[in-house]
């Protein structure tokens, strides 16, 4: 019953491959993928419950369907919340001007270099910092292509090497602020700033590096060859948001500080919560703008923005990751979690190797559908099962599989930030794509190895 159970997972997951490959709307195939798991195993098992008694509505059929109510209110509650109080600040924030102030005042100090490549990697470690801050890679990209763009041309580098270099601002994503990263600290059960310090800088910083070397090296060459599928530039996209004095950029960066003052990393005393402290910080700002601007009025639509951005992560990511874990709980139902670590046992596959499996698996549907989100929340909820029965840590499974998602976009054609960057510098998808695959096949083994030897 068992192989037959693992055999109908591996047809369904297959088939929501190939459904996800051909683009159909994520959310809805990996709902379908779920439901279609879970029938499958009350068919052939109704007498064990999927829901424990206290939260069964009584009959398992019924269950199939309060597993999604479940899921959600866990989420709604937990992760899916944070990461849309992370929304809805970085929405707000762009509404008042804050990230534009923060991208113009961190870009000051290249303006005065000379040497056009030094410029070139110099903005991809800008652009990486930013998006601790700004954590939408399409909208990050958006707003490097606005004030960053026209630096490195006027360098002397060319549009194809710079929108290479801001497809890659987004391929380690790091930082409270970040929905991914909320993700993973959650998975492995740690705040997402003890998470950010102790298990993703050390493998950010040396994979950024890396990055940044053969970014130097390699877009020189190519720009030396010249011979890039160069078309003519569209017209490079406005900011949404209006101008604001560059103290306003300190809005953006107090949740972080906040975070890391206020956790066990220094004042043990106080534990402040990211939705807290993301919060704290909108109702701040928008006393500040209370008191600079005489039209309440605006000011309080402007505040409003909170909540819409909140609404627009929970479309955009949250249901995702109800769906993903939906997926993830048929799988575990169809035992499949057990048959994998039965089969790396019996084949002697320890944990460091089934964290490259994972990873190399996350980043190969990242590339295929070019979204690093929807790859890593359909896989994050197995690692805890599967480190679990190696006798190993989640996060040996989880930080690597979570870095996976944001490289592999940086080399996927049909990423919104490759298409993003390439349209603004007048290339094809491939053309930045050629540009990016080194350096990102670089940064994935870096990446790798620091994950596995450094947390």
């Amino acid at each position: 019953m068992t192989a037959v159970l693992a055999v109908c997972a591996l047809l369904v997951t297959v088939f929501a491959g190939w459904l996800l490959v051909k683009r159909y709307t994520p959310v809805l195939v990996l709902v379908g993928a779920g439901l279609l798991l879970l029938l499958i195993r009350v068919i052939f098992r109704p007498s064990v419950p999927l829901m424990k008694s206290d939260e069964s509505s009584g009959s398992v059929w019924f269950d199939i369907i309060g597993l999604i109510e479940s899921i959600a209110k866990d989420q709604l509650t937990g992760v899916g919340l944070i990461i849309m109080a992370a929304g809805g600040f970085s929405a707000y924030m762009n509404r008042v001007g804050a990230t534009e102030a923060l991208v113009r005042l961190v870009i000051t100090p290249i303006t005065k270099l000379k040497r056009p490549y030094v410029v070139l990697v110099l903005a991809y470690i800008i652009g990486q910092l930013l998006f601790m801050v700004i954590p939408s890679a399409a909208g990050l990209a958006m707003l490097l292509v606005v004030v960053l763009m026209p630096i490195i041309i006027a360098a002397g580098v060319s549009p194809a090497a710079g929108a290479a270099v801001i497809a890659t601002t987004s391929a380690m994503p790091i930082g409270p602020a970040t929905g991914t990263e909320i993700l993973a600290a959650h998975t492995v059960g740690l705040s997402p700033a003890v998470y950010f310090v102790k298990h993703q800088l050390p493998v950010t910083i040396p994979t950024v590096i890396a990055v940044a070397i053969t970014h130097y090296f390699v877009q020189r060459r190519l720009d030396r060859m010249g011979e890039d599928d160069v078309g003519e530039r569209i017209d490079e996209p406005s900011s949404s948001g209006r101008r604001a004095p560059r103290w306003y950029a300190l809005f953006l960066l107090l949740p972080i500080i906040l975070l890391v003052v206020f956790s066990p990393l220094a004042v043990t005393s106080i534990q402040l919560s990211t939705v807290s402290a993301f919060l704290s910080v909108w109702v701040i700002a928008a006393i500040v703008e209370l008191i600079r601007n005489h039209d309440r009025s605006a000011v309080l639509t402007d505040a409003n923005a909170m909540f819409v951005g909140m609404g627009n992560m929970f479309t955009k990511v949250v249901s995702l990751i109800i769906a993903a874990q939906l997926f993830a709980e048929g799988l575990k139902q169809a035992g499949v979690i057990t048959l994998l670590v039965q089969g790396a046992e019996g084949i002697g596959l320890p944990l460091w190797g089934m964290a490259i499996l994972f990873t190399v698996v996350v980043g190969l549907v990242t590339f295929l559908t070019g979204s690093g989100v929807g790859s890593f929340t359909s896989f994050a909820s197995l690692a805890p099962g599967i480190a679990s029965g190696l006798s190993g840590s989640a996060t040996t499974l989880v930080t690597p599989m979570q870095f996976a998602g944001g490289l592999f976009r940086s080399v996927s054609p049909v990423s919104g930030v490759v298409i993003t960057a390439a349209g603004a510098a007048g290339a094809s998808p491939m053309a930045v794509v050629i540009r990016t695959v080194l350096p990102i096949l670089v940064g994935f083994i870096v990446m790798m190895a620091s994950s596995l030897l450094l947390i």
